[in-house]
């Protein structure tokens, strides 16, 4: 893990309200968070409770209600929409329950996808995602389509196309949701290999309190807000 603890992410007295039938529905209440480079941090809480809403806006997905959300000590929502999704593109990566990959692409284009996006050469896009794929075990399935690929397979998938910009952190919302339990411990155990040798960051959400109690920290959340969780808790 990298040694510097001068935040990375930080999270001050984050709002988020969505809008219904003309009501205001408040989702995130004031939330604080801090993240160091190469931190693991677990976000834990009951289904409803905003620990996506949280992942979202945190992740520059959408823009907050109130509060700041800033990287290297910079509010990152100060920036216009196609400002911050060049941002997004190049320093953070997300992992999702569902892959989402692209049915039409073989794994090695999927991967290639965001660096292509970024406007990356095409041959360095092709080198990276490559890298990637080997990485995570799969360098022999390249020209494979999803639809050939095991579910585990294409979760490794995403995990390597959320990686081909080399973002500093790593989003995931509950990523190995629909996996088997031992198809499951395997991903888990390639994103803590990952966040070890790539030092990158790694902000979880998930339902899983053995995945949480294995991450560096983990924090609990409550109808909004966030609450720490002692270790032996989780």
């Amino acid at each position: 893990m990298n040694a510097d603890r001068t935040p990375l992410l930080v999270v001050e007295g984050l709002t988020k309200s969505y809008y219904h039938l003309g009501r205001e529905v408040p989702v995130l209440k004031g939330v604080d968070v801090t993240l160091a480079p190469g931190e693991m941090l677990a976000v834990v809480g009951k289904s409803g409770v905003g620990k996506s809403t949280f992942l979202h806006v945190a992740g520059t997905l959408d823009r907050p209600t109130a509060g700041h959300v800033l990287y290297d000590g910079t509010d990152v929502f100060e920036r216009p929409d196609d400002e911050l999704a060049r941002f997004r593109n190049r320093h953070l990566g997300f992992v999702f329950q569902f892959h989402h990959l692209l049915p039409e692409f073989n794994a090695l284009e999927n991967v290639m996808m965001p660096a292509l996006l970024g406007r990356l050469g095409l041959s360095e896009a092709e080198r990276r995602a490559g890298l990637l794929l080997e990485q995570v075990g799969l360098s022999h399935r390249l020209t494979h389509r999803p639809g050939e690929l095991s579910g585990g397979e294409q979760q490794r998938v995403a995990i390597a196309r959320a990686l081909v910009m080399q973002p500093r952190i790593l989003f995931a919302d509950e990523p190995t949701g629909n996996l088997d339990e031992r198809t499951s411990e395997d991903v888990h155990e390639l994103l803590f290999r990952l966040n070890r040798e790539l030092s990158i960051a790694l902000v979880i959400v998930t339902h899983n309190f053995t995945l949480a109690g294995r991450m560096g920290r983990c924090l609990m959340m409550r109808d909004g807000r966030m609450e720490s969780v002692p270790a032996e808790q989780t």
